[in-house]
């Protein structure tokens, strides 16, 4: 075993150089291995791309074999009184419409990606209500807050757009959030009482404005923004 007389660093016996500092390789007793393979690759090469179709058709497979057997499971041995297997199914179709249709169009727009998932959460919904009864709940409270969840989504996506500054993309997060817990607690007050009764989400879009009107402030005051980016190093 050889060190380097430069850094001291441990050698290979295939190095005829330190990979670390460049030193020369002399060693009368251990002279340099061109035999062996080297413990580094001497050529440059990239790993090839996945398949976006092998890997939907892989996705495919796994969550239609998951489907399959909890269904005959379901149908022949475990609870056949009890259609429990229809949670399951539901759950790998909404992974299914998360994840297939963009590996497959590449070119699908945004807004089509995100109506796309709310449409299959609202559709998982939907099969629980189905199987509940439960159809007063699903259409008064559970649709809208997929739709509102949807949207909330999407904006944050708007919010997050490479030309966007870090300062203007916690902005927005947090105005957003804060949307998302007035709407939410309005739904389900309009849903159990008839009426909105503001409260905790009031107490929550406080904390966001106080939190986002300094924000604002050192936004557009450059002196202050610059400090900011020093400070917090972004």
């Amino acid at each position: 075993m050889s060190y380097c007389v430069n850094c001291g660093v441990e050698l290979d016996r295939t190095a005829g150089a330190c990979p670390l500092c460049h030193t020369k390789v002399y060693n009368p007793n251990q002279p340099v291995d061109t035999q062996s393979p080297t413990p580094f690759p001497q050529n440059r090469s990239e790993v090839p791309p996945v398949s976006r179709k092998e890997l939907a058709l892989l996705i495919t497979a796994m969550l239609l074999s998951v489907g399959v057997c909890c269904g005959v499971l379901n149908l022949f041995f475990l609870r056949p009184d009890v259609n429990w297997s229809l949670y399951v199914i539901g759950a790998a179709a909404m992974l299914w419409f998360w994840l297939v249709p963009h590996l497959i169009l590449r070119t699908m727009p945004v807004w089509l990606r995100f109506a796309i998932g709310t449409v299959a959460i609202g559709g998982y919904v939907a099969l629980i209500a189905y199987e509940l009864d439960g159809w007063n709940w699903y259409l008064g409270l559970a649709a809208p807050i997929v739709l509102l969840f949807g949207g909330f989504q999407l904006g944050i996506w708007l919010a997050f757009q490479e030309k966007r500054s870090i300062l203007t993309r916690v902005t927005s997060l947090i105005g957003l959030t804060g949307l998302f817990l007035l709407g939410l607690e309005y739904l389900i007050d309009h849903w159990a009482l008839g009426r909105w009764e503001p409260g905790w989400s009031i107490v929550v879009a406080a904390v966001c404005v106080s939190l986002i009107i300094p924000l604002l402030v050192i936004r557009h005051r450059p002196s202050l923004r610059d400090e900011v980016r020093r400070r917090f190093h972004l």
